[in-house]
C-alpha cells in the first residue's frame, strides 16, 4: 500500500455509485412527478434496488429530494457564466442577456430547472430550511459575485450591504424569470398578453434599476 490514505474500499465505491445512480434516477422522477407525486419505490425499481436501499442511504424522501436538488441547481449556469462579450458590457447588459434566453434556457436543460423549481413551489416548511441554508451558504448562482462585479463596475449601488442586494436579486429575478416559463406562476404579466413580454422584461429590469443602481453623488 502506497503512503497517504489507504485505498477505498470496493464496498465503499459501490455505495457511492449506487448513490450517485439513486440521486440520478430520483432528478427524473421528480422533475415528471414533482415532490409529492415522485414514488420512492418508483425509483428504486427503475435503479434495481429495495425501496428499503434507498432510505438507507438518504434517511428520508425530503433527503433525497434535497439532495437531487442540490446537484440540479449546481448543474444551472451562475450568472457570470454569461458570453464574455455580454460580461464585458457589464452588469445591466448581462442580466438584460439571461432574462431575455430565459424559456429558450429552461427549455434546453429542462430537468435541472424543474427541479429548481418544484424546490420553491412544491415542498413544505420542513425541506424550504435546508434548500434556503443551501442557497445561501453556497450561493450556486454565483449571485453575490454578480452583485459584487456591478459594484466594481459603479453599476450597482454600494451604499447597501451586497449580501442584501444579492438576496433580493435572488428572489426578485427567480419570481419574474418562473413567471417567463409557466403561466401557472404568472401572475397575469406575461401570458395574458404575450406579445408584450419584451416590454415586461424592460419594465423589470427598469424597477430593478430604480432599486439599486449606483447613485450619483456629485
Amino acid at each position: 500500500m502506497s503512503d497517504g490514505a489507504p485505498a477505498r474500499t470496493k464496498r465503499a465505491v459501490d455505495a457511492e455509485q449506487r448513490r450517485d445512480r439513486i440521486v440520478e434516477v430520483a432528478m427524473q422522477h421528480f422533475a415528471e412527478n414533482g415532490f409529492r407525486g415522485a414514488r420512492v419505490e418508483d425509483i428504486a425499481h427503475e435503479v434495481g434496488i429495495a425501496k428499503g436501499t434507498v432510505f438507507l442511504d438518504f434517511g428520508s424522501k425530503e433527503a433525497l429530494f434535497l439532495a437531487a436538488y442540490q446537484r440540479a441547481v449546481r448543474l444551472l449556469p451562475a450568472w457570470l457564466d454569461a458570453p464574455t462579450d455580454v460580461v464585458d458590457q457589464g452588469f445591466w447588459a448581462t442580466l438584460d442577456w439571461w432574462l431575455v434566453r430565459t424559456e429558450e434556457f429552461v427549455t434546453s436543460d429542462p430537468v435541472p430547472n424543474r427541479i429548481a423549481q418544484i424546490g420553491r413551489y412544491d415542498t413544505g416548511f420542513g425541506l424550504r430550511q435546508p434548500i434556503d441554508r443551501f442557497m445561501r451558504s453556497e450561493d450556486p448562482y454565483g449571485t453575490l459575485e454578480f452583485v459584487e462585479f456591478g459594484a466594481s463596475r459603479g453599476e450597482v449601488r454600494d451604499d447597501v450591504d451586497v449580501e442584501m442586494l444579492a438576496s433580493m436579486l435572488d428572489w426578485l429575478a427567480e419570481k419574474f424569470q418562473d413567471a417567463l416559463v409557466s403561466e401557472d406562476l404568472d401572475p397575469g404579466l406575461i401570458h395574458r398578453r404575450p406579445e408584450r413580454r419584451g416590454m415586461r422584461i424592460k419594465e423589470f429590469v427598469a424597477i430593478l434599476r430604480d432599486g439599486i443602481l449606483a447613485r450619483d453623488d456629485t
